[in-house]
């Protein structure tokens, strides 16, 4: 039974026992009140004998009598009714101080508290619901925040280190002065920097303050362009880089940031896909929504690591190699800038092995529909 119910039933339950008091009590107070009128005080005279002055005070004291026991028994009746209600109040309420109580602790950074209420089943055990999905999504942005920052720390560590050890053997003359640990140092050097901006982007998308020069681009285009630059990267690796878009696709959106999410998914495709496999860039439309997948001929991707291949610095490799110079948050800007967009983003295990990381964009439209060239 859902608390309104519960409510509304409690008060005119309360409602009723006042009633149904003063309706049994009212027919026994008035005939009494009509009996001693009709038989007159002892001595006095009698109502049939007519009319007289001690007739008139008896009945007058009567009347009195009367209407004070009426109020008397009424005030009873709502005075153990309220009763009633307070305790039928205070039944409803518990639940309701628990619940501050679990909101209180959670207010305290006891984010592992919980109401103890999802078994009920009205409002306030949907209310009870609804605050453990908040507890327990809050508990886990706070794990998530702190895996972050071991994690970040840990990414630029690795470089610092490597910088402070190569600057301090040439000072020290344990190596010589020679360009080659320059161009270590520089690496690294970019390897930070590539680091920084990468979690400048992510910030600034999840605030939702990424600046987007939003205008109509056309997806065979720019496809063509982000291929051709990877053209020459994908041949010394000896892959087959091919197309398999369809024609007249055009979405709304910022073209640089579109370039870096294809550069990304395009960059981590060619780094996972063997000598002698090929990489295809997809792009169909469904209704109002383009979709865009980078298809790779790699291993794939386990099926308990799916869930986490967007998330921050997470890699499938428990080594958390660097010395392809990544970031390791190229999946991350993905999914930032895609929903910045509006958009969505996913990976499959094609049924040919490999994996396939798409995201969809909604159709660019005009005034006279979809987004064409001549529009």
């Amino acid at each position: 039974m859902s608390l309104r119910v519960r409510l509304a039933v409690a008060f005119a339950f309360v409602a009723l026992i006042t009633a149904v008091v003063v309706a049994l009590a009212a027919p026994v107070i008035v005939g009494r009140g009509f009996a001693q009128i009709e038989a007159g005080e002892p001595g006095g005279p009698r109502l049939g004998g007519g009319p007289g002055p001690m007739a008139g005070a008896h009945a007058q004291r009567v009347q009195q009598e009367t209407v004070i026991t009426l109020v008397a028994v009424t005030v009873g009746a709502a005075a153990g009714a309220s009763l009633i209600g307070i305790l039928l109040a205070g039944r409803l309420a518990e639940p309701l101080g628990r619940l501050g109580a679990a909101a209180s602790a959670v207010a305290r950074g006891n984010l592992d508290q919980r109401s103890g209420l999802a078994d009920r089943s009205d409002e306030i055990g949907s209310l009870g619901r609804s605050f453990d999905g908040m507890a327990a999504a809050l508990e886990q942005a706070e794990a998530s925040r702190r895996r972050f920052l071991q994690d970040a720390a840990h990414e630029l560590k690795t470089p610092l280190a490597v910088i402070d050890a190569t600057t301090t053997a040439v000072l020290d003359g344990v190596y010589s002065h020679e360009d080659r640990h320059l161009q270590t140092i520089r690496d690294q050097s970019r390897l930070l920097s590539r680091i920084v901006d990468d979690l400048r982007t992510i910030s600034l998308a999840e605030a939702g303050e990424l600046p987007l020069r939003v205008e109509p681009i056309s997806i065979d285009r720019l496809v063509t362009e982000v291929a051709g630059a990877f053209a020459s990267r994908a041949d010394a690796a000896g892959l087959r880089l091919e197309r398999d878009v369809a024609p007249g696709l055009w979405v709304r959106v910022d073209a640089d940031r579109l370039r870096q999410v294809l550069a990304a998914l395009l960059d981590n495709a060619v780094r996972h896909t063997p000598r002698g496999g090929r990489v295809v860039i997809e792009a169909r439309s469904s209704g109002q929504r383009v979709r865009i997948g980078i298809r790779d001929g790699g291993p794939g991707v386990a099926p308990e690591d799916l869930p986490h291949l967007f998330e921050r610095f997470y890699q499938a490799d428990p080594a958390r190699d660097r010395t392809t110079g990544t970031s390791g948050l190229g999946l991350s800007i993905v999914k930032a800038i895609i929903d910045a967009h509006g958009g969505s983003v996913g990976v499959e295990r094609p049924a040919g092995g490999g994996a396939c990381f798409w995201f969809e964009l909604g159709v660019a439209t005009g005034p006279n529909g979809p987004f064409s060239t001549g529009q």
